[in-house]
């Protein structure tokens, strides 16, 4: 009969390997996100692209009316709040600008007092 080496139980490594795999898994929903964002942009410009060409070729109006625009304006609203649902609210400012922006207004302050002085 063979004898089985049983390995005592580590609940550090087990921890450890649970916080990766939950890094992980973060990880590849973010990533998923981006794709799908950047999916719906390349489809965006490619149907925009032909719709402007297409309406603009046969409307009789000519090629600058609202009709022509219509589409892309609207659709690239909805493309804007796809954006912040992927990169958030803080891709313009970062997460730690207001942070910033009272240091530096303190700074400034603080600077504009010393010249009375």
């Amino acid at each position: 009969m063979k004898r089985y080496d049983i390995e005592p139980y580590d609940e550090q490594k087990s921890r450890y390997d649970f916080e990766k795999e939950e890094a992980y898994l973060r990880a590849k929903k973010k990533l998923d996100k981006l794709v799908g964002f950047y999916w719906h942009l390349a489809v965006y410009i490619v149907v925009n692209i032909f719709l402007i060409i297409l309406i603009g070729v046969n409307s009789g109006s000519g090629f600058w009316h609202f009709g022509t625009f219509a589409t892309p304006l609207f659709w690239g609203i909805g493309l804007f709040f796809h954006f912040l649902g992927v990169f958030g609210p803080d891709f313009m400012f970062g997460k730690d600008w207001e942070k910033r922006k009272i240091q530096e207004y303190m700074d400034k302050d603080r600077e504009e007092h010393r010249k009375f002085e």
